[in-house]
């Protein structure tokens, strides 16, 4: 097993989140090795290709770590049995992470069922319930992320930070926490004071931006640097809490997945380099 990846300069923090590009996982992994940048975040779906356990190896031999693995949740259904078929792909989505070192699944919590909002999000908070004795004896946090209310009707009806410190702070367990996503929670008048409530258990900070005409529902974040997000107010927000975890980059756009692997990868040490991190971080 290779010992860890000594990091670019100013990179020590900076992941991948593989959704970002369009590349085969044992490519991006190689990518990253060779950029400097020490962690990934892989999705599930690539398992189809690369089974968790070959991508577990892949990813220690090329001395890189796992940020979070993407995704899990998708609780309300419309019936019980569905609802429970979740919980057990849930089930397996922990035993892929165990598997890659993650210490973090990224929940995405799923949509409104049967225009019953309030009923949805009980099923979430159910949801998750159910998974946190499982996650427990993984070793494996479950990462409530938040989504902009525009995705409240598909793909989750957890809108806020302060939603999800809610269901946090009702399931009192180690095992549950946030995910800062700028691109969902930068434009709220709270995101701060959410952060500071959140404390220790914000679990992970993904960067993108918010691009101004915004092209696209689903694969419009930008490039960090060409949209309206203030990245190091918030990053400075997450660190006072004292999140020292990794930065993961996630950013669901075709132009920058049509880069190509190599000039997408570059660009996003450049823009992290310049927006993320504080001036003299980067030669450290």
């Amino acid at each position: 097993m290779s010992a860890f990846l000594t990091p670019a300069p100013g990179l020590a923090r900076l992941s991948l989140n593989t959704a970002t590009v369009r590349a085969g996982l044992l490519e991006t992994v190689e990518a990253c090795a060779r950029a400097g940048v020490p962690w990934i975040a892989p999705w599930r779906q690539q398992f189809a290709d690369v089974p968790v356990r070959q991508a577990a190896n892949a990813i220690r031999a090329a001395g890189l770590r796992v940020s979070s693995l993407c995704r899990g949740g998708f609780f309300p259904a419309e019936d019980e049995r569905e609802r429970l078929r979740r919980i057990d792909d849930n089930l397996r989505a922990l035993d892929e992470a165990a598997a890659l070192g993650a210490e973090v699944l990224v929940l995405v919590c799923g949509g409104v069922v049967g225009r019953d909002l309030v009923g949805s999000r009980q099923m979430v908070e159910d949801g998750i319930a159910a998974l946190l004795e499982p996650a427990e004896a993984r070793g494996v946090r479950l990462g409530i992320e938040p989504l902009h209310p525009m995705f409240a009707a598909d793909r989750s009806v957890v809108v806020t930070l302060g939603q999800a410190n809610d269901i946090v702070e009702r399931l009192r367990s180690p095992w549950v926490g946030v995910v800062v996503d700028v691109y969902h929670v930068w434009w709220d008048p709270r995101v701060e004071d959410e952060v500071r409530r959140a404390g220790d258990s914000v679990l992970g900070f993904h960067v993108n931006d918010w691009i101004v005409p915004l092209p696209d529902v689903l694969n419009g974040r930008g490039m960090m640097g060409d949209g309206v997000i203030d990245l190091r107010r918030l990053r400075r927000a997450v660190d006072a809490v004292g999140y020292r975890g990794p930065i993961e980059v996630e950013i669901f756009n075709e132009s920058v997945r049509a880069m190509g692997l190599t000039r997408a990868l570059e660009l996003i040490v450049a823009r992290y380099r310049e927006t993320v991190i504080e001036p003299g971080e980067a030669v450290a």
